[in-house]
């Protein structure tokens, strides 16, 4: 497409913005929801094993931490923070699915 392009005479900005970014546009907007959760995964789990965020700012991870002697007991307090982590990260990929069908479809009308 870029060369064909390029012997068309476009320009930078024409190849750039109706060439490359909207064929790069699926992996990139996947790859940006993917890192996303595993930095949110990645900071709960090292506040769970105490090396993330201190005890006086609030994290779910710590939260969780705090809480898990009480699951014995029958206390859902550790699976109520867990369950906004795990909540979070199915709401980040269905919002990145929704987004990628909708660039999917646009692509369609360009002929």
């Amino acid at each position: 497409f870029v060369e064909a392009a390029k012997l068309r005479g476009e320009g930078l900005g024409w190849i750039i913005f109706r060439e490359i970014l909207p064929n790069a546009m699926s992996p990139l907007v996947a790859e940006l929801g993917l890192r996303f959760i595993f930095s949110v995964l990645f900071l709960s789990a090292l506040s769970y094993l105490g090396l993330g965020v201190q005890p006086p700012d609030a994290d779910w991870g710590g939260m969780v931490m705090e809480n898990k002697d009480g699951i014995v007991f029958g206390i859902p307090a550790a699976l109520i923070p867990a369950a906004a982590i795990a909540g979070l990260g199915i709401s980040v990929n269905l919002v990145v699915d929704w987004v990628l069908t909708r660039t999917t479809s646009f692509k369609g009308g360009r002929d």
